[in-house]
């Protein structure tokens, strides 16, 4: 076994091992990306990575390694931050989502995102997925909402469980039942990308497993980032693994590399459950 610290083990880096940039065209890459909170705590450290059309891409990592924070990075979530300063570029479709003709509100209907902890609108179950269509135009009736609100519930899985309650209150739902309609509003907007930060952490098994099957549905029409704690629920969902330490990417490959077969020592060390 070897006795070097993960700090040495990080500075003989270098360069992210595996795969971190894909063949043709990315839907999102990312290049030399750092993050910094109060100009002296850097939180990332020259991130890049890519993320391919119709891909799972799980983000694992012990705490505080910085990968939720990279993933508010895609959407700019991190600009609602007060002293936090993201250098480098992202990229959505080749463009730069920092460009001054970028709206944040309109990149985050393009860029949706999934949070921890469900956190329905105190609104109806149709008002929680209508609201954003409604905000950004996207329906000309009612009757286009009607359907629109109606195929998103049908995508999330929640469309047979609610279409004789969708006037009652998105909070009277179970969790599970809370976070698929979560899911439902964020792809109402037609996103192409959805952003999912431990989205079953706060889960029952059973309520997990339905949201990795739908999961695992949706990636024919999206993009999807998911930050999980769960090696068990990264290995079994995701297309490739990113692995992060102390802020710096390490390593991202095919799912199955990373968990059979991992490049770089700090990658096998948590995998095999000798730190993090």
């Amino acid at each position: 076994m070897n006795d070097k610290s993960e700090v040495e083990l990080l500075q003989e880096l270098g360069d992210t091992v595996g795969k971190p940039t894909i063949e043709g065209n990315p839907r999102m890459s990312c290049r030399n990306v750092d993050v910094f909170y109060n100009k002296d705590s850097q939180a990332i450290f020259d991130v890049s990575v890519d993320l391919a059309k119709n891909e799972i891409l799980a983000m694992i990592g012990p705490s505080g390694c910085g990968k939720s924070t990279l993933l508010r990075c895609l959407n700019r979530m991190n600009d609602t931050i007060d002293d936090c300063v993201v250098k480098g570029e992202i990229k959505l479709d080749g463009e730069d989502i920092h460009s001054k003709s970028i709206d944040p509100v309109l990149l985050r209907s393009n860029v949706g995102m999934v949070f921890q902890k469900p956190n329905p609108f105190p609104k109806s179950i149709y008002d929680n997925v209508a609201y954003g269509p409604k905000l950004h135009g996207l329906t000309r009736n009612n009757a286009e909402l009607d359907d629109l609100v109606e195929e998103s519930l049908t995508k999330a899985g929640l469309w047979k469980e609610t279409k004789d309650r969708l006037n009652k209150p998105g909070t009277g739902l179970s969790g599970g039942q809370q976070q698929r309609l979560c899911i439902a509003r964020t792809m109402a907007v037609k996103p192409e990308v959805i952003l999912m930060d431990e989205p079953t952490s706060a889960l029952d098994p059973i309520a997990t497993a339905t949201i990795e099957e739908l999961m695992y549905e949706l990636k024919s029409s999206y993009t999807i980032a998911v930050v999980t704690h769960s090696m068990q629920q990264a290995a079994r969902i995701s297309d490739r693994t990113a692995y992060f330490h102390l802020g710096r990417l390490v390593e991202v490959n095919q799912t199955n590399t990373v968990f059979t077969n991992p490049e770089h020592e700090l990658t096998e060390n948590y995998i095999t459950g000798r730190f993090g």
